[in-house]
């Protein structure tokens, strides 16, 4: 089940109206029903705000809060998710890495965005290809612009 949510503004990151934004997505990846995104994200007001910032760029999103809750959205809604955001250090036993490399194991061409506050320099090394590394914090823009960016490559 996709959740979509309204929900007030925290300070994390750059807000940035729909109507700024329309453009580039409208020149990029149109956002249909059918783009569904997977976001990992441990940490609750974070999770809560990147969820409505892709929310508001037109994606709808499958939520998890640990890398074995992602594993099992990826095991049972794979066909339908386009994309996976995800931070690399989670709670539980999966990382990020793990969740990300499992997800292309179940489908090679979904698009991948990692999130780090640390981690950054292991990207090289333990990314998957073809994906983009943001380090925290990061504007809104550049979450919805390199996830578009991903989609628009994979054709």
């Amino acid at each position: 089940m996709c959740k979509s949510i309204q929900s007030q503004r925290s300070g994390w990151g750059l807000h940035l109206a729909l109507g700024w934004l329309a453009p580039l997505i409208a020149n990029g990846c149109p956002m249909t029903d059918e783009t569904v995104l997977l976001l990992v994200e441990d940490e609750p007001v974070i999770a809560l705000t990147l969820e409505t910032v892709l929310d508001d760029a037109g994606f709808a999103v499958f939520t998890a809060a640990s890398g074995d809750e992602a594993i099992g959205i990826l095991d049972e809604h794979i066909s339908e998710i386009v994309g996976v955001i995800t931070d690399i250090r989670l709670a539980g036993d999966k990382t990020g890495w793990d969740v990300a490399h499992y997800a292309r194991k179940l489908k090679p061409d979904v698009a991948v965005v990692y999130m780090s506050g640390d981690s950054a320099a292991d990207w090289s090394s333990e990314g998957v290809p073809m994906s983009v590394m943001l380090s925290k914090p990061f504007a809104d823009a550049q979450l919805v612009t390199a996830m578009s960016t991903l989609l628009n490559q994979s054709g």
